[in-house]
């Protein structure tokens, strides 16, 4: 059996907890409320929709979030494999395997905005941790990097 060199679980940063997205959303809508019926009553009445829209896109917003932030990505690196197990949001997961020994780490340092973590190997790439910081990716590009040369010297 091979010995597990890197066991590390991605996942984006989780938004609120849904109890306080729930409150969150019912003050704003008691505030668009009051200030929706404020117009009204001075004969705006076209502003109320918007301010109900406004509501929607909130909820609609925090929902989307809330869906993202269900994804990862399990990556296991043993001296012989180098195994990515991808779970989108949405969808199946999908499994990417790469021997260690050819993997090539690829991170702008120091990491720019736009920076990707990109694993190369025969022609391949595959980026990683796309949801995380550019200053979380450098880390765990490092990390990485330090297990695949335990794994290439086991």
């Amino acid at each position: 059996m091979n010995t597990v060199l890197l066991d590390a679980m991605l996942r984006p940063n989780p938004p609120m907890s849904r109890q306080a997205l729930l409150i969150i959303l019912i003050v704003v809508t008691l505030f668009n409320f009051a200030f929706a019926l404020s117009f009204v009553l001075r004969g705006a009445w076209p502003v109320a929709p918007f301010m109900g829209a406004d509501v929607a896109l909130l909820a609609w917003a925090f929902r989307a979030s809330r869906r993202a932030a269900r994804r990862y990505e399990h990556l296991t690196l043993t001296a012989d494999n180098l195994r990515i197990l991808r779970q989108p949001a949405k969808g199946d997961a999908d499994e990417v395997a790469f021997n260690p020994y050819w993997v090539r780490v690829e991170m702008d340092d120091p990491p720019e905005p736009w920076s990707q973590l990109t694993l190369r190997s025969h022609g391949k790439g595959l980026q990683i941790g796309s949801f995380m910081s550019p200053d979380a990716r450098a880390a765990f590009a490092c990390v990485l990097r330090s297990a695949l040369r335990r794994a290439r010297v086991s």
